[in-house]
Parts: structure tokens; C-alpha cells; sequence
């Protein structure tokens, strides 16, 4: 006689559980994200911090007795690329890992960033089927010099990045002209075939880099995406056109420079000058132009950025914003955890 077996409603979702890599359609799992409009959330690069920043100047308990001076607060030892990967790979919750240093400084910031890359992958070897923590890197203006852009870009893809983070774009043409860059004569781009270190970042042959490495969502295949920050009034003029041109994966609002832009003016035009000595913010005027983004991405069905808060999580996300880069840190953290409750992940 044949015994009945009873399965437990948890063994039978076992049954149906498949394994997040044989679901994955993509290596970069920041594309699976998007495609299946869920929210994301990028953390800014761990990075050391100069001696005593934060601190408290002294020892605890404050001055020894008798009026003597407080001992110096002793600086840490700065840790190495090996030991802030460590720490990037650690934190689970991270969809992408950020690094904005290279938009103000290339020369001095790309080989830091190249070795922490290359501690990355080291640490976190990626499968066949994944990579773990993606790396999205900003790149210069591209308009004061395409050809140095492309070559800048180049570089930051030949150590394995995963996401161009475009700054200051102004014109249709400057993303049309990194999206060339981006991509192998191949795939119709201007791209070298020389490609460093990044097949052996992504686990992949160099053949099989080279036929993934294009970009998303212009090559529903392919592996790289491109954030456009629009953050000044000419780029809000081009707005509509900018976010027409095929192949962005994200369009956001330099949200920090656009507070800049936007300044309170007195009866002669003048800024208004806050008790701190520098302009005052326009609110209204500034968070009308990130509306205006907000308003671009819906129309062109592309996911919207923000450098989101935890005091505005719940406001942006239901806004629309479902991209959002955050500080590195115990309060990063607690933003990526609200924003991942708030948006059911």
C-alpha cells in the first residue's frame, strides 16, 4: 500500500522556489530591477574619512584635570581598497555601489578607484549569471572635450563598471556621443577593443564580455546602463530632448546643484543672501524643476533618480522616483531600509 505524503505549505513553496540565479536574465542585477520597475538603491562608495572628522577633538570625558591641555584625537590608519571592498560587499542591501569622485578629479581618483574595483571582483567573484554588487561610476562633462570623454569612459568600463553616471548634461547630443562610447564598432559604437580588466570583473571570457557589453535598454541583452543628471537651466531647457534619446536607463535631477541654481531675488534681481552669507534657496522654483524631471521620466518611460533622504522616501517614491543614491553609513542604511519597506522589496 502506497503511503500518502503530506507536504507542509512551506515545502511545497520550496518545491516552487527557483534560484535567483537560474531566474536572472542579466548579469548587471540593477537591469532585473528596472525592468521589473522596482525600486533601487545605490550606496556611495565607503571611503576613509580624514582624521578626527566627526569627532569629538578629544579624549572621552573631555579635558584631564587641572586645566591641561586634551590630548589630540589620535587619526585613524586609513584602510586600504581590499578593506573598503570588504566593507562594500558586506552590506547585502546595496543594489549598486557609487563612486562620484572621478567627475572633479579623473587623473587623481581613477587609479584609487581601478584598485577598488579590482578588490571588488577579487572579493566578490562574479558567476556566470551574476554580478554581485555593480559598479556605477560618474564620469566628467562630456561637452568641453568628447574625444577626452570617450576616452575617460573607456577607462572606468575597462575596470568593470556596470553604469556611466553622466553629469551636467546640457544637450541630446553629449548622451548620444557617451552611449558611442559605450558601445564596440560592433555594436556601432567607437569603442576599443581593448578591454582591461573587465572580462575577468564580470566572469566572463573576453568573446563573452564583448557580446554583453552594450547598452541597456538600446540592446534588451545588454549589461550596461546610463544615469543622465540634468542640474542647470539649459538642461532643463533640452529636458524633453535629452530624455527622448534611446538607451538611458535613468534620468535624475542634480538635485544638490539645482539648489544652487535657483536663488531668492530681491526687487533688483539680486540674490538674497541668508544669515550663513550665501544665497538663499528658491524652494519653490527648485522643486519645480525636479518635478520637471520627474514629469520627462514618466513621459518617456524611463526610471526617475534621486538623491533621496530618509524623511523623503515615502514622498518620492509615490512621486515616481524609484532610483535613489545614498550615503555611505548607518544612516544610509536605515534610508535603504525605509525605502525597501516602503517600496515592498
Amino acid at each position: 500500500m502506497k503511503v500518502p505524503v503530506l507536504l507542509t505549505a512551506a515545502a511545497v513553496l520550496a518545491l516552487n522556489v527557483v534560484a535567483p540565479e537560474a531566474q536572472a536574465q542579466h548579469l548587471n542585477p540593477v537591469i532585473e530591477l528596472l525592468a521589473a520597475k522596482k525600486q533601487v538603491f545605490g550606496l556611495y562608495q565607503p571611503a576613509n574619512q580624514g582624521g578626527g572628522r566627526g569627532g569629538r577633538g578629544g579624549p572621552p570625558g573631555g579635558a584631564p584635570p587641572g586645566g591641561a591641555p586634551a590630548a589630540p584625537a589620535p587619526v585613524p590608519t586609513p584602510r586600504t581598497n581590499v578593506q573598503l571592498a570588504a566593507e562594500a560587499i558586506a552590506y547585502a542591501n546595496a543594489d549598486f555601489i557609487f563612486n562620484g569622485n572621478m567627475e572633479g578629479n579623473f587623473d587623481g581618483a581613477y587609479t584609487p578607484f581601478a584598485e577598488f574595483a579590482k578588490a571588488m571582483a577579487t572579493q566578490e567573484p562574479a558567476t556566470r549569471t551574476r554580478r554581485g554588487h555593480p559598479l556605477f561610476v560618474k564620469t566628467p562633462e562630456v561637452a568641453p572635450d568628447p574625444k577626452l570623454a570617450a576616452e575617460r569612459i573607456t577607462k572606468q568600463l575597462n575596470t568593470g563598471v556596470m553604469g556611466i553616471v553622466m553629469v551636467g548634461v546640457t544637450t541630446p547630443d553629449e548622451v548620444k556621443q557617451v552611449i558611442s562610447a559605450m558601445r564596440f564598432k560592433s555594436k556601432g559604437g567607437t569603442r576599443p577593443d581593448d578591454v582591461g580588466d573587465a572580462p575577468a570583473a564580470w566572469g566572463l571570457s573576453e568573446k563573452e564580455y564583448k557580446e554583453k557589453a552594450d547598452v541597456w535598454p538600446l540592446n534588451s541583452k545588454g549589461e550596461l546602463t546610463i544615469m543622465v543628471i540634468v542640474e542647470d537651466t539649459l538642461g532643463l531647457k533640452n529636458l524633453d530632448a535629452i530624455a527622448a534619446v534611446p538607451g538611458i536607463a535613468v534620468l535624475t535631477p542634480g538635485a544638490g546643484t539645482l539648489g544652487g541654481v535657483f536663488q531668492k531675488k530681491d526687487a533688483d534681481g539680486k540674490p538674497i543672501m541668508g544669515t550663513n552669507g550665501r544665497p538663499q534657496r528658491d524652494d519653490v522654483a527648485w522643486e519645480a524643476a525636479i518635478q520637471q524631471v520627474a514629469t520627462a521620466c514618466k513621459k518617456h518611460k524611463i526610471p526617475c533618480g534621486y538623491p533621496t533622504s530618509e524623511a523623503l522616501m515615502d514622498q518620492r517614491i509615490k512621486e515616481g522616483f524609484s532610483v535613489h543614491i545614498i550615503n555611505w553609513g548607518d544612516a544610509g542604511f536605515k534610508t535603504v531600509d525605509a525605502g525597501r519597506k516602503i517600496g515592498g522589496r
